[in-house]
């Protein structure tokens, strides 16, 4: 399999304190997996250093996307190579209406399918994210990321926050988006989705979980095994318990 990415030894800090530590993972094209961890242990780190948001300081390790070392590139570059993601609290836009937004993004995008594949037609017209719900707002980020169609799909805690009707629609984008309805060997697009509890992955599907504690990964394997030992012996058991990444 042709790996989409390679994370090899790569230590990130924020506000001069180090938050991820050697810390590698391969994901090959067509491959979704899943990161677990307790709060503070570097999953959202790790996505944003991914995304290349500037305040995360890349101190060693190198990050390859589509054979290409972008661990210095801008935000934009990276983006415009194919890597999108839904954030855990974005912000409000104001005076920029959603279907705006979604042109802006990609220009040939169908607005009003992508809308109604959300059930979102009704917020077209409005600010982006302005007044709108946890799950509203979850929605809105999954609305962006099908304008986008990016290679690499990366997801904060898609599930937090978020009821039941709106984690079924935004599962089944998440299997849209990383082409679940195609045979796997048919499969190029990639995903990485943080989730604490596990709600989503009853309504998408994951090739690979693993955990993560201390700023690294201490296992990896099957999803719903992984999930099932975290609910009965909590992180630091399934660690023990667990084969080693």
């Amino acid at each position: 399999m042709v790996r989409l990415l390679e994370i090899d030894d790569l230590s990130v800090s924020i506000g001069g304190k180090q938050v991820l530590k050697n810390f590698n993972l391969r994901i090959g094209s067509g491959e979704t997996h899943a990161l677990f961890g307790p709060n503070g242990t570097g999953k959202t780190t790790l996505l944003n250093a991914i995304a290349g948001i500037p305040r995360y300081t890349v101190d060693q390790g190198r990050i390859i996307f589509k054979g290409k070392d972008i661990t210095y590139m801008s935000m934009d570059e990276r983006a415009r190579l194919g890597i999108g993601m839904a954030f855990q609290r974005p912000p409000a836009i104001r005076g920029l209406k959603l279907k705006d937004l979604i042109k802006i993004i990609n220009p040939h995008a169908d607005a009003a399918t992508i809308l109604r594949t959300m059930d979102f037609e009704a917020f077209g017209d409005r600010d982006v994210n302005r007044g709108f719900s946890g799950g509203e707002v979850k929605r809105s980020e999954m609305v962006q990321l099908l304008a986008q169609q990016p290679d690499l799909v990366m997801l904060d805690e898609p599930d937090s926050g978020v009821d039941l009707e709106n984690i079924k629609l935004i599962g089944s984008a998440i299997n849209q988006l990383t082409q679940k309805d195609k045979r796997p060997s048919s499969r190029n697009k990639s995903g990485i989705i943080i989730t604490h509890f596990g709600h989503i992955l009853e309504y998408m599907k994951a090739d690979r979980a693993h955990v993560m504690l201390g700023g690294s990964i201490v296992c990896s394997g099957n999803p719903g095994e992984i999930l099932d030992q975290i609910k009965r012996n909590g992180y630091e058991g399934c660690a023990a318990c667990l084969c080693p990444a």
